[in-house]
């Protein structure tokens, strides 16, 4: 998939044009919702991510896309999205364009997610939340959608069966939640 504009044709044909608010609440997780952010550089597209901080008391030190719980001040999963990525990032939601939603994903720690992807345009700036956030970083959207880089995984852990995917990119291990929504996006935008 080359280019922004064959990006957003698909993304608006293939993405829900709206979240499965539904889904939120209706069980015993944790709503919340993440940005899958989406930056058009001069090489091409990237997806935007931060590595967590060591000290946080739930996926810490993980690779995540910005996002958090979502609040009872929060009128919807994108609002909790866009909110949640200003207080890791620093980016403001003026330069986000939503353009779809992924599937919602409940994990294993209890939460319900809903993965919104968004255009970012430039001109905004990166300021980290060191609390939250050790690093922002880009990675190529041709590498995360080239399914030879999805290592499904099958592990035992915690006396369970477990099923993954990682996509180690350079030193960043991507993996877990994170690396299945990216699947998910694959999925939905791949010809295949």
């Amino acid at each position: 998939m080359h280019g922004l504009e064959l990006f957003l044709q698909r993304a608006k044909q293939r993405l829900r044009p709206h979240a499965d608010e539904r889904l939120i609440g209706t069980t015993a997780a944790k709503p919340a919702a993440v940005l899958v952010p989406v930056i058009e550089r001069a090489e091409g597209l990237n997806i935007l991510l931060t590595q967590r901080s060591d000290e946080l008391p739930t996926h810490a030190g993980q690779v995540a896309f910005p996002g958090g719980k979502i609040d009872a001040g929060d009128v919807s999963p994108l609002a909790a999205a866009l909110r949640e990525t200003h207080e890791e990032t620093g980016i403001e939601g003026q330069f986000v364009e939503p353009v779809g939603y992924l599937d919602t994903f409940e994990t294993g720690t209890g939460f319900c997610i809903v993965p919104v992807v968004g255009i970012v345009s430039n001109g905004f700036e990166l300021t980290p939340e060191p609390g939250e956030v050790t690093d922002i970083f880009e990675v190529p959207l041709a590498f995360l959608m080239d399914p030879k880089n999805h290592i499904h995984k099958d592990v035992m852990w915690k006396g369970k069966q477990r099923q993954f995917y990682e996509m180690p990119y350079g030193d960043r291990y991507i993996w877990g939640v994170t690396a299945a929504m990216l699947r998910n996006m694959y999925e939905k935008l791949s010809d295949g």
